[in-house]
């Protein structure tokens, strides 16, 4: 394992995410789109029934203003904005590629944006359908959803998880639910047709592996302590410990733990705790404390920290795409990652900017696709795209009538 420390320049989880591949059935929504073809005895490859697939990825944007409960989905093909109803008190917005999870104090609102992909290793299919309201689970603030598949996996703040079929999700309704037996220590996370979870086991916190069902299949030789932010490669899952990561993988059947150190000694405050992605990447983002941020290459094993400005959001599309980080200043920077040098910068963007390291989930964030880039501007009551491989080129901005606090992209 190395640590590659770059020179210090002035210039986000899902709750990754997954790829799915179910059935969906259309709501009532202007936007529904009829399929491209009927079933048959002979049902063409990739059919799914009420969706249309599509050429290419159908990303939308959930956005919300957790003060007004208003909420908008951003269709980023058309750019037509969609109202759904409100919710109000939303802590978090997450997504898990599909469904959009807000997150209040009495429960968990789920809402299909109609938008995802299938992932089959060697092509893709993409699909739109209706935008609709699927239900609530059970769960206040500080509840994980995780899914694959097959099953969506809902942890409460108390390490309890409970086990939703996707199936009924993709059909509009939440469905009954099956409890995976004891507590947890962060997301339980489905993974190559298991569960995932962080477990205490003799005092040490361990990778306990299930199958769907709940039974325990095998513990793995590999502690994470005070276990923080957890991510879905196609190398593995991540999950982040005190002294680094740990690396899941499964391969014939056999589980595995590879743990990735940082290499030296990091404060607790520069730990790398709520992980950023580009959905398909192998390349995870973090905050490195206020000033720097991380950049875990989990193709190499290795950590990179890049020292920035005042850090507010970051996030990279990978292979070889610049570090996005918004800074303080308002702009948003670019930084090489192999050199730690910043390549690029855009005018002040947002004007009303959180100061780095705040806490909170409302506020700018940055979403990341296989050729765009989306900053929220809650003040502005606006979206940006941003061309990343353009010298962070404004290539469109979305005007709102809600305050975007909360955003997350799905389709990818």
């Amino acid at each position: 394992m190395k640590l590659r420390r770059k020179p210090t320049a002035w210039t986000p989880a899902a709750l990754v995410l997954v790829a799915l591949c179910a059935t969906s059935c259309a709501g009532q929504d202007d936007d529904a789109a009829a399929p491209a073809t009927s079933p048959s005895s002979s049902t063409p490859h990739g059919y799914v029934e009420g969706a249309q697939e599509a050429a290419e990825q159908q990303s939308r944007l959930v956005l919300s203003d957790p003060k007004t409960g208003d909420t908008r989905v951003l269709d980023l093909i058309t750019g037509k904005r969609h109202r759904t109803s409100r919710t109000t008190g939303t802590a978090e917005l997450t997504t898990d590629g599909r469904f959009g999870y807000f997150h209040t104090a009495e429960n968990t609102r789920v809402l299909d944006t109609g938008a995802w992909m299938v992932d089959h290793g060697d092509h893709v299919h993409y699909y739109r359908a209706a935008i609709r309201d699927v239900g609530r689970l059970p769960g206040g603030p500080g509840t994980r959803v995780r899914s694959d598949a097959a099953v969506t996996a809902v942890t409460d703040r108390d390490g309890r998880t409970s086990l939703y079929r996707r199936a009924d999700l993709e059909k509009g309704e939440a469905g009954s639910s099956r409890t995976l037996p004891g507590t947890h220590a962060g997301a339980v996370v489905p993974y190559a047709e298991h569960l995932l979870a962080l477990t205490d086991t003799g005092g040490a916190t361990k990778v306990v592996v299930h199958d769907r069902a709940g039974k325990r299949v095998v513990t793995l030789d590999a502690e994470c302590e005070d276990p923080r932010g957890d991510a879905v490669t196609r190398r593995g899952v991540v999950l982040g410990c005190a002294d680094g990561a740990l690396l899941v993988r499964e391969s014939d059947g056999t589980f595995t733990a590879e743990r990735i150190p940082y290499g030296e000694d990091v404060p607790e405050r520069e730990r790398a705790t709520a992980f950023r992605l580009r959905p398909g990447s192998d390349t995870l983002t973090a905050p490195a404390g206020d000033r720097a941020v991380w950049v875990l290459d989990v193709t190499e094993r290795a950590w990179t920290r890049v020292g920035t400005g005042p850090v507010v959001a970051a996030n990279t599309a990978g292979e070889g795409s610049p570090l996005l980080v918004l800074e303080s200043d308002g702009a948003l920077h670019g930084y090489d990652t192999a050199t730690g040098e910043q390549v690029s910068r855009t005018e002040p963007l947002l004007t009303d900017v959180p100061e780095a390291g705040a806490e909170g989930a409302a506020g700018p964030v940055i979403e990341v696709d296989r050729s765009r880039a989306y900053l929220n501007d809650p003040s502005g009551s606006r979206v940006y795209e941003i061309d990343y491989n353009d010298k962070l080129r404004i290539a469109r901005s979305f005007d709102l009538d809600i305050a975007p606090a909360l955003m997350v992209e799905t389709g990818r």
